[in-house]
């Protein structure tokens, strides 16, 4: 090919690479001019300030206005990477030589040679270093151009983007196409769909990158730099660059930035023909590349420094796919063809390499791998062919992955496969997840049951594009593919307008001309299976609108009318100019001809020599209309109009095939060597005359030079000339491919000739032929015709044109080539002979390698182009126009036809296998003559049977002879041995059938009994229809099979949740921790007896009656104050209780709580469900297995009301049958009672009903040879009913077949025991007399008068009989129909439950999701409850402890002070000893064997009632203790009593063993307390930890409610339950209402009405209450006056009587003290006993006593004397000091009444202080009584600080 005609990015690269490689071909003239502009700016790379606004712009425009042309491909790189071999070419060898063209004037050639190395030459010298540089400035060259490239560099997009190639000098603008949208997308390129953000996608179209918007749908368009297509595309991981791989020769990578798409950085020099996948490693630093064929090369770039930086081959086969290991970026992995590869970066002692290691498959089978994922361990995942997946590491199959059942994965290979949030999902070519059908879907991938479903965004046709076409009024186009769908876009809007799926693929489409459809709604279809479909499309807005319609839609496509014509594909389809004629051509070698008008009547067809590829008619300017028929196989037909037979009838036709047309032919013959050596002829001959030219010049110089010796030297070289041109080489030889060439398309240039482009050989001309003329007798195939004229076609020597169409006024004809381009060519008008056919305009468009066009049109107005590519893009482009497009242009779609929402739908044809029109004709005629050779059959059976029937005539007379007369059976047999052997032949065969069919019968039998296991066995019960017997009424049973597995069994339960804080306060009660506070033990009364008994009666004297007086008081106050202490614990028990029952501040009444809760729960405002803060409670909270349960109950209830229907039905039909065989026993007895009357008295015996085999289902599987005959016989018909039409199943469904029951076995329904009950005589039977055999005789009148009875008595039973079988009738079909009602009632409650049971399967699927995360929290949140419940046992156990020894602490400490009391109360008043004795009771000295207690002052201050409870006397004493000196406690002191010295020693011990306890008892408080605070703050973390935990699975909760709210329910409705209503209409959108029940309404209307009376009420209660408390509070406030006054008026009492405030308590508990009331009674007999030494002297003292009072009363008499004397001078001395006062002396010295004053008070005070210490000692001897000691006196404010509980 000659480069000069190579288009775009093609002829750029070809030409530019001259440079570098030395070439000897010559550039394009573009190429020239974009190789100039390239070089003058190779080294001006602009930085992005530096670029206009205009270029970036461009970059997202679509090719609008683009005039500048882009550098070639090696001029455009970066001068990073400077070529150095354009440096080093050498520029006299640029351009200079080239291949002569054999099209074009020589000195055509010239010029352009010349202008093109002069231009190149002086470009070179002004931007380029010269050739004389030295190496090392070369090198320093190189070293600068390897410096990092600057981060703010970006490229000039227009440098790059391929442009179309224009003709030189063509004045064709560049823009003639402009690229307006896309509406195709190749579904089938690996990886063709990245997403750039969440809005934007991209993929590749051909040359193009689509920057498609999800949201509003608009595209933007990036061009291919190479202009030979894009091989793949990656997607950075940060989302900011994209890249675009090439195809093409050393095609490039380039980088772009997103969102600006600027060109960013250019990967060279990767492969060699295009790349198969690009990817990012997860940083996104690195990038790898593998290329495609033929090297395969993996290369791991450093992509921001355009540097690779490993590169070697991938593989020996085909590498899909190439990938960085997320989470180890040094790992990388290759797949392709039968080959996975694991590949590592490692640092060798050479430097960083790739070691790549090979998968071994082992004994799995070698597959193609086309997805895999690298796992987080390091293991690959891979896909498999057969639909599995492979486990792989360390390069071996560790396992492979399939379903639960052992199937495949997919069926078919995987291509994708993704780690998803832990879950691997797999993307396989069978149609799951990933679309085969070209669409763009959006998936939700949370795969729960209640998850969204797949949304598809975008519907493309999936594969190529097999036909186009536009309508003939307005800017709508129809495609068609063999996906099976035929699609309607309006183009000028941009946008799809509806599609029509059908059973087979489309093939050819047609858009009906207007001349038959006005309207131009109408478009035609063929099909790969030969049918043609015509399609009507409307605007389904004009139709009529019914309320609740769906949206409608702008464009609707209806089936108005199918035929199928062809038994294969449909190729082509064409109407005639006039629209009278449909041609139809297929690849089954024939065109079918149609009348348009008489709906599409056949009117008949002709065979092809080959298979047709295109119909055309003959233009308006031609004087006939003609059909151009073309053939793939080289020929070319012309056919005439086809006559068209008025009204004939054709049933006696045989075939539509047209035998008498006149067919013009042409059959190909290739010519284009005779070209190619024509051509190489007539460059030789012009070469020659040039020479001839030279050497006449020569010699005419050399003759004028030097005369004759020049013409001698001149002949010389003449001579070596010739010798010279004997070596030239021969002329290429005429080839003609064996194969011929095939034909890709034509069209008529004059009548009788037309233009044709071929494909192989042929290819790189247009042919133009003409058709001899026709000869009937000369046969196609032995034909050979050569074209008269051909046009060369530049640079379509392997690129030949696939299809042709002109625009309105045949100036513009735009070729659709095999690489995808569009080529134009601008011709003359009215040059049919093309001469014109130069200048064209050519750009690629659609794929390079499989990117064929295989359609292309115009619009109507010839303002857009559409074309459609084998590579599923269709392309709209709008063609150069001085009008402007309008933005807002749209198609009008027709509208709909009136009345055709109302005509019927045509029946299609689906069946690919149903017979075409002219089979349709052959087999009517076949099935006439089969019809008729039936009859002459018959007719033969007819006679056969005659024969057959007098031959049994003669048997019947043969018997009737006498026996002796008679024939043998063996007479009538021609010969005896022909049975025989018919018999033994028959034996044989049977056993040898038996023996051949003993397989297929075990096959049939395990079939059969897999079957029964399969589908009867699970049966519990079979349907069973039970008819009435007088009407038409029936009533069937359910088919019910064995319970469900939800309905066996219960399934385990996951963990139960726990109690919830409020149930378990619930539970515990308000006084739980109050109750285990309470550790004190009851206080018990033990009395001991401390009287002796008494002595025997005897007179007492006055001294023992004192003792014993003594003796009981003693004992009376004893038990005194035990009654009392009891009273006070009993008071003081009532009180405890009384505090315990007093509620708290925060205390609420548990009903109040209760009705609270209620409220909370069924009552108050409350979000929906699907609210998103709706809180589920805990009892609606629902899991798997309760949803099982209920599932399990729902079928349960299902069951039962189905089996007990079942029997209710079976009883029916028991008694049915059992009816039946009544009325057979009673019609059997009536046929006996109307034989012995009179036939004018007989009543009509009524039928007997029948059983059908319906009601009897398990007589279907009882079979015998008969039945398997007849099930034979049926097969066999059916098999020869091959019409569809006349297949017809039976109504009875099941009972056909060999299932089907003989009527004449309708008797075997009945049983043994009906048939013994119609034999026997029923109550109401008549013996019938026999019929003797003697003569008759006249009856008498006694027989007369008994026949008569006999005769009233049977018409009497007849009539009876009758009745009863009428009665039995009525009464069997009424139990029916109450049955039937009742069944009626019980399927719509049962399909009620099949829609619950679908709802309930469907939560249970989402359940179960959900199930195992919900496990998990719970688990979480029970651990945790228990812990915390654990841990608040433990605190509660270690409280309960602590109070156990705060007891036991008390009564130590009462124990000890009991012990000073009862040892000051021995010690007595007024002991000299006290203190000494006191002191040693105290004293603390160091026990043997005992731990010494240190720090007891600190732990006193810890404890809490240590320092609180101590008598003020014992730390008194303790004060006075450390104040005095050292003493001796060995010894008793000189009169002191030596039991009291023993009793305090005794006591020191006890009071030391008791100090030692408490200190034990102190320091085991003190860990507890320690204990208790760790494990306070244990439980605070475990609460918290508890309550994220609940709010966790709260949350978790929630998911699921709303999970569990997206699932759809079904609801049944009639429209008069509808009420909402919008304008008295029923809206279309139902999704904002609820469904109610009636009674669940009701009760809500009731239930406002009941909280309107319930707030009332409590309004009023509220009311009451309030001012309850009101009242309670002022009762309180007066109660706690009257306290506070009351304990003013005991303080007062007790102060006035005992002189402080002390504890009543206390005094009431005071008791005697034993031991010093035995020392008081011991005292008293001691002094009874010296009473008597002491009477005399009492006597003797009386006596003076006498003496003293009489002194004393004269004493007394002078002391009176003497107070009224001082009275006197008090009164003198008053008035003395008054006249003294009165005289002025009362200021001098001191005053006389002062110091008396002064001396009174100190004698007042003196009395009152001899009075306190007086009481002191009584209240010291009050405090000895009994042994206790009372509290210390307490001042009023100490009082007010004591807790008011003391």
């Amino acid at each position: 090919m000659r480069p000069t005609a190579r288009p775009g990015s093609a002829a750029l690269e070809e030409g530019w690479r001259c440079l570098g490689n030395r070439s000897k071909r010559r550039p394009p003239a573009d190429a020239v001019k974009r190789g100039a502009a390239a070089v003058s700016t190779f080294e001006e790379m602009k930085e992005p300030d530096d670029q206009d606004t205009d270029g970036e712009k461009s970059v997202t425009s679509k090719s609008d206005g683009k005039k500048s042309l882009r550098s070639s491909k090696s001029e455009s790189r970066s001068p990073v990477q400077e070529d150095n071999t354009f440096l080093e070419d050498d520029t006299d060898e640029t351009f200079n030589e080239g291949e002569g063209s054999y099209l074009e004037e020589d000195s055509d050639e010239e010029r352009l040679e010349g202008s093109l190395s002069s231009f190149q030459y002086d470009d070179l010298q002004s931007t380029t270093v010269p050739q004389q540089t030295p190496a090392p400035a070369v090198e320093e060259a190189e070293e600068e151009v390897k410096k990092k490239i600057s981060e703010s560099f970006f490229y000039d997009y227009m440098e790059l983007a391929s442009m179309p190639f224009v003709t030189l000098d063509s004045n064709i603008p560049l823009d003639l196409l402009t690229l307006v949208h896309s509406f195709g997308y190749d579904c089938r390129k690996r990886a063709n769909l990245q997403l750039l953000d969440d809005s934007i996608a991209i993929y590749i179209a051909g040359n193009q990158l689509i920057f498609l918007n999800l949201k509003t749908k608009e595209q933007i368009y990036l061009r291919s730099s190479s202009g030979e297509g894009i091989g793949v595309i990656g997607v950075h991981p940060h989302k900011t660059y994209f890249t675009v791989a090439e195809k093409g020769s050393f095609p490039d990578i380039i980088i772009y930035e997103y969102p600006s798409l600027r060109p960013y950085r250019i990967l060279r020099d990767g492969t060699e023909k295009g790349y198969a996948y690009v990817d990012f490693n997860y940083s996104g630093n690195l990038l790898a590349s593998v290329g495609s064929n033929p090297d395969y090369t993996l290369t791991i770039w450093n992509w921001k420094e355009e540097q690779p930086i490993l590169r070697t081959k991938a593989f020996s086969q085909e590498v899909f796919k190439v990938t960085f290991n997320p989470d180890n970026e040094e790992q990388l992995t290759t797949s392709g063809s039968g080959h996975i590869k694991f590949w590592e970066m490692a640092f060798t002692f050479t430097g960083l390499k790739l070691q790549g290691s090979l998968g071994r498959f082992g004994k799995t089978i070698t597959t193609d791998i086309e997805g895999y994922m690298e796992l987080p361990d390091g293991k690959v995942l891979s896909g498999s062919e057969w639909g599995n997946m492979l486990l792989w590491e360390g390069g071996l199959i560790k396992v492979e992955l399939c379903r639960g059942t052992s199937k495949s994965c997919h069926n078919g290979p995987i291509n994708q496969i993704m780690l998803y949030e832990g879950e691997v999902i797999t993307v396989g070519s069978d149609g799951y997840v990933r679309d085969a059908n070209g669409a763009i879907w959006k998936l939700d991938l949370s795969f729960s049951n209640i998850t969204q479903d797949p949304e598809c965004l975008f519907s493309f046709h999936s594969g190529a594009i097999e036909a186009v076409a536009v309508s003939p009024l307005t800017y709508l186009m129809a495609t068609t593919a063999l996906d099976c769908s035929v699609r309607i876009y309006d183009f000028a809007s941009k946008t799809p307008l509806a599609q029509m799926k059908f059973k087979q693929g489309g093939t050819a489409l047609v858009w009906v001309p207007r001349m038959v459809n006005f309207t131009g709604a109408q478009i035609i279809v063929g099909f790969e299976d030969g049918v043609v479909r015509i399609l009507e499309l409307y605007d389904p807005k004009g139709l009529t609108i019914f309320a609740g319609r769906k949206k409608i839609l702008d464009a609707d496509i209806q089936l108005k009318q199918v035929f199928k014509p062809h038994t294969a594909c449909v190729t082509a389809l064409a109407y005639e100019r006039d629209g009278e004629i449909l041609a139809t051509g297929s690849k089954d070698q024939t065109v079918f001809f149609f009348e348009v008008e008489r709906d599409y009547k056949p009117i008949g067809y002709i065979n092809t020599p080959g298979p047709v590829c295109q119909l055309m008619w003959s233009p308006m300017s031609h004087p006939e209309s003609t059909l151009l028929i073309m053939c793939e196989n080289g020929y070319i037909l012309e056919a005439p109009l086809p006559t068209i037979k008025q009204e004939e009838d054709d049933h006696d036709v045989v075939s539509y095939e047209i035998k008498d047309m006149c067919i013009k032919c042409f059959h190909f013959s290739s010519v284009k060597s005779k070209i190619l050596r024509l051509i190489e002829i007539e460059k030789r001959e012009r070469q020659r005359e040039l020479k001839e030219k030279i050497r006449e010049e020569r010699r005419n110089k050399l003759a004028a030079e030097m005369g004759e010796d020049g013409e001698k030297e001149f002949q010389e070289e003449e001579e070596e000339e010739e010798e010279e041109e004997e070596e030239e080489e021969p002329l290429p030889e005429i080839f003609i491919p064996s194969t011929p060439s095939p034909i890709l398309c034509g069209f008529y240039s004059e009548p009788g000739k037309f233009w044709v482009s071929l494909g192989g050989y042929d290819s790189g001309f247009l042919y133009h032929c003409e058709f001899p003329p026709c000869d009937e007798s000369s046969d196609f195939k032995e034909q050979k015709d050569e074209p008269i004229d051909v046009r060369y076609l530049a640079d379509t020597e392997d690129n030949p044109i696939q299809t042709i169409t002109f625009n309105i006024n045949k100036v513009m004809m735009f070729c659709g080539m095999k690489n995808g381009a569009i080529r134009v060519y601008v011709l003359n008008q009215n040059d049919p002979s093309l001469t014109s056919l130069v200048d064209y305009w050519h750009f690629n468009m659609h794929d390079n390698n499989y990117g064929c066009i295989k359609s292309i049109a115009s619009s109507f107005d010839d303002r857009f182009l559409v074309t459609a590519g084998a590579d599923g893009n269709i392309f709209v482009f709008n063609i150069f126009s001085e009008f402007m497009l309008r933005k807002d242009m749209k198609a009008k779609v027709p509208s709909p036809r009136f009345g055709i929402e109302t005509e019927p739908i045509p029946e299609d044809i689906e069946d690919p296998k149903a017979y075409s029109i002219e089979n349709a004709r052959r087999k009517r005629e076949h099935d006439k003559l089969m019809k008729e050779v039936g009859e002459i059959k018959a007719q033969k059976r007819e006679q056969i049977k005659a024969l057959r029937s007098e031959f049994c005539k003669l048997l019947e007379m043969n018997e009737k002879l006498p026996k002796h007369m008679q024939f043998k059976r063996t007479d009538f047999d021609v010969d005896s041995q022909i049975r025989a052997e018919m018999h033994r032949k028959t034996a044989f065969k049977i056993q040898q059938v038996e023996k051949e069919l003993a397989w297929e019968k075990e096959k049939h039998e395990l079939g059969l009994m897999k079957l029964k296991n399969r589908f009867r066995d699970p049966l519990e019960s079979d349907t069973i229809v039970v008819h009435a017997i007088l009407s038409d009424h029936k009533i069937s049973s359910y088919r019910l099979v064995q319970p469900s597995k939800y309905s066996k069994f219960k399934r385990a339960s996951q963990s139960e949740r726990k109690p919830s804080k409020l149930d378990r306060f619930e539970k515990e009660g308000p006084g739980r921790k109050d109750s285990q506070r309470d550790a004190g033990g009851s206080v018990t009364i033990q009395e001991e007896s401390i009287v002796e008994k008494g002595k025997k009666f005897r007179p007492k004297t006055l001294s023992e009656i004192i003792v014993e007086n003594q003796i009981e008081k003693t004992r009376k106050l004893i038990l005194k104050a035990e009654r009392a202490q009891l009273k006070i614990q009993q008071r003081k028990k009532e009180w405890e209780e009384l505090y315990k029952s007093k509620p708290g501040d925060d205390y609420e009444d548990p009903k109040d709580l209760q009705a609270i809760k209620e409220a909370q729960v069924y009552m108050g405002d409350f979000n929906l469900k699907t609210a998103p803060d709706y809180k589920i409670p805990e009892h609606m909270r629902i899991n798997a297995a309760k949803k099982e349960e209920e599932l399990g109950h729902l079928d349960s209830l299902v069951h039962g009301n189905k089996r007990h229907m079942n029997k209710c039905i079976l009883s029916l039909r028991d008694l049915k049958v059992a009816v039946v065989e009544e009325i057979q026993c009673l019609v059997e007895e009536l046929k006996n009672i109307q034989s012995t009357l009179h036939i004018s008295k007989h009543i009509p015996i009524p039928k007997i009903p029948q059983i059908h085999p319906e009601e009897v289902p398990e007589k279907r599987f009882q079979y015998d040879e008969e039945t398997l005959l007849n099930f034979k016989q049926q097969q066999m018909k059916s098999n020869d009913e091959k019409s569809p039409g006349v297949e017809q199943t039976g109504s009875g469904g099941p009972v056909g077949g060999f299932l089907k029951l003989s009527s004449g076995k309708d008797g075997d329904l009945t049983t043994r025991d009906s048939i013994s009950r119609s034999s026997k005589a029923s109550t109401f039977s008549l013996d019938i007399p026999k019929c003797l055999e003697f003569e008759k005789a006249e009856p008498t009148d006694v027989e007369l008068e008994i026949m008569k009875r006999d005769e009233i008595k049977h018409v009497y039973m007849q009539q009876y009989l009758v009745n009863r079988i009428k009665e039995l009738v009525v009464t069997f079909d009424a139990e029916l129909r109450l049955l039937r009602h009742q069944k009626l009632k019980l399927d719509t409650q049962m399909k009620l439950s099949d829609l619950h049971h679908v709802t309930l399967f469907q939560e249970i699927l989402l359940l179960k999701n959900f199930e195992k995360q919900e496990n998990v929290l719970q688990e979480r949140v029970n651990s945790l409850d228990k812990e915390e419940q654990y841990m608040q046992w433990k605190i509660n156990e270690t409280l309960k402890e602590m109070e156990e020894k705060k007891n036991e602490i008390t009564k130590l400490q009462e124990q000890e002070k009991a012990l000073y009391a009862g040892f000051q109360a021995a010690i007595g008043e007024n002991n000299k000893f006290a203190n000494f004795l006191m002191k040693v009771l105290k004293k603390k000295i160091k026990r043997v064997k005992k731990k010494e207690v240190e720090g007891d002052a600190d732990e006193d201050e810890e404890s809490e009632e240590s320092s609180e409870e101590e008598s003020s006397l014992e730390s008194d004493e303790d004060e006075s203790e450390s104040e005095d000196e050292v003493f001796d406690d060995s010894i008793c002191p000189t009169n002191c009593d030596v039991a009291l010295f023993e009793l305090a020693l005794q006591l020191r011990e006890k009071r030391l063993d008791i100090e030692e306890a408490l200190v034990e008892e102190k320091k085991i408080v003190d860990n507890l307390k320690k204990e208790y605070d760790t494990l306070s703050k244990k439980v605070k973390i475990v609460a918290t930890n508890l309550n994220a935990a609940e709010e966790a699975l709260e949350a978790y909760q929630r998911e699921k409610q709303q999970r569990l709210n997206e699932l759809l329910v079904v609801i049944p409705l009639k429209l008069h339950q509808i009420e909402y209503v919008v304008f008295g209409e029923i809206p279309s959108d139902l999704s904002g209402t609820l469904v109610f029940s009636n009674h669940a309404l009701r009760r809500l209307q009731e239930r406002i009405r009941e909280l309107q009376e319930e707030n009332s009420k409590q309004q009023k209660l509220n009311k009451e209450w309030r001012e309850r408390r009101k009242q309670l509070i002022r009762e309180k406030r007066e109660m706690t006056k009257t306290i506070h006054k009351m304990e003013e008026t005991v303080r007062q009492l007790m102060i006035s009587k005992f002189g402080r405030v002390v504890n009543l308590e206390a005094l009431q508990t005071l008791s005697v003290n034993t031991t010093l009331e035995e020392l008081k009674i011991r005292k008293l007999r001691k002094e009874l006993a010296n009473a008597k030494e002491m009477k005399m002297w009492e006597e003797k003292i009386a006596q003076m006593r006498w003496e003293l009072m009489m002194k004393t009363k004269e004493h007394t008499r002078k002391l009176y004397q003497m107070n009224d004397l001082c009275i006197e001078k008090k009164k003198l001395d008053s008035r003395l000091n008054t006249l003294q006062n009165q005289q002025g002396n009362a200021f001098q010295g001191p005053r006389e009444a002062d110091v008396v004053a002064r001396e009174e008070v100190t004698e007042l005070i003196q009395l009152q202080a001899e009075r306190i210490s007086a009481l002191k000692e009584e209240i010291a001897l009050l405090r000895r009584k009994g042994g206790l000691i009372l509290p210390p006196i307490q001042s009023p404010r100490e009082k007010e600080i004591q807790p008011a509980d003391l």
